[in-house]
């Protein structure tokens, strides 16, 4: 199928906003690319948390022998231009300055700090804006901010690997079932959440670290359910040098870098996620073990599930959770000798999910 100019040059930005995952949330993934006739004279991506946005990069990269073609050029970016002030000024009030002849979104921006405003802004000062191109794929760039923004919660990303008979391994003990291409993308996934979270009998159990040791990239918040205290205070959740939160009892004996929420009981799914959402924890990875997955399924709460399945047969063990009901495959795609399956929930998928590829 071919594209037109304005999806090509969106695609563009969609490339350039990746660049920021991991990097950003809360705020949203956003590229911007300024188009002058057929010759894109400058690009740019939201980089950081608190660091400049997409729109300001850009402008910043134009270079001096280009700056009188930027009344004649085409911003394209894939959400609308913010029109409020935070840790940045409003890059609609940027655009508006700088006079391009034209502004392309895919998506307007949800935080009803803007809703709109960052539009009318930069109409105002006689620059047309075309809203709405490839806005399926906008939305499942930013799925996670458009979340937290509606829903007032994190987006919540539940991830398991089974052996080829469904099994996540052998109770009591740590079992290897991914190859290392598949270990290596499940820490990229990692790396681009705020927060991961297992459960107490997985903790005990494999002793994760619960970092990004396979991939570059910030390493999440971990987050640990033990209502019960039952972890062993010498796992790595407790006793190493990195922050954990827990859901459960205060204990003696840890690193000062752990936080419990003080509850002996088993915490509902929603409190853990009025929690995170307050710490402006936007994307939750859950990885286990199955009683927790189960727990997130059955509460409703999930909003994507990624399962990295291989060759290996187990003949028994710790049953993988069954697919709750309303999961619509997205995508499958091979990583090594594994495989991936993507799934999303139904109501989501419907949408416009289904015209859209993740890896």
């Amino acid at each position: 199928m071919t594209c037109s100019a304005n999806e090509i040059w969106m695609k563009r930005c969609f490339e350039l906003a990746r660049r920021g995952a991991g990097a950003v949330s809360p705020n949203p993934l956003v590229g911007a690319v300024l188009v002058h006739g057929n010759r894109v004279i400058a690009e740019g991506w939201h980089e950081r948390w608190g660091g400049p946005h997409a729109e300001v990069n850009c402008f910043r990269a134009v270079a001096p022998s280009d700056e009188k073609f930027v009344p004649e050029s085409v911003l394209y970016c894939n959400l609308e231009p913010c029109s409020h002030h935070g840790k940045t000024p409003p890059c609609a009030e940027l655009v508006a300055k700088k006079g391009v002849k034209k502004v392309v979104i895919a998506n307007k921006d949800p935080n009803p700090l803007v809703s709109g405003r960052g539009i009318e802004r930069i109409r105002n000062a006689g620059i047309q804006v075309e809203a709405g191109v490839l806005a399926d794929e906008g939305l499942f760039l930013n799925r996670y901010f458009f979340t937290g923004i509606t829903e007032k919660r994190p987006y919540i990303i539940l991830k398991w690997a089974q052996s080829s008979d469904g099994f996540l391994g052998r109770p009591g003990e740590r079992t290897a079932v991914s190859g290392q291409a598949a270990l290596r993308l499940a820490h990229r996934w990692r790396s681009e959440s705020d927060a991961i979270l297992v459960g107490a009998v997985t903790a005990a159990t494999d002793n994760p670290s619960l970092d990004t040791r396979f991939w570059f990239g910030k390493n999440p918040l971990r987050v640990l359910l033990d209502g019960g205290g039952s972890v062993p205070l010498a796992t790595r959740l407790l006793s190493d040098d990195r922050e954990t939160l827990v859901f459960g009892p205060e204990r003696s004996g840890v690193a000062d870098c752990k936080r419990f929420t003080g509850t002996n009981t088993h915490t509902p799914v929603q409190e853990i996620l009025d929690v995170l959402y307050s710490e402006n924890k936007w994307i939750l990875y859950v990885e286990g073990g199955a009683g927790v997955l189960q727990q997130f399924i059955r509460s409703g709460y999930w909003d994507e599930i990624r399962i990295l399945e291989s060759t290996i047969i187990l003949g028994g063990g710790v049953k993988a959770p069954p697919l709750p009901e309303g999961a619509a495959s997205l995508s499958e795609f091979m990583v090594g000798p594994d495989q991936v399956k993507i799934f999303f929930r139904q109501s989501v998928y419907d949408q416009g999910y289904s015209n859209v590829s993740i890896s």
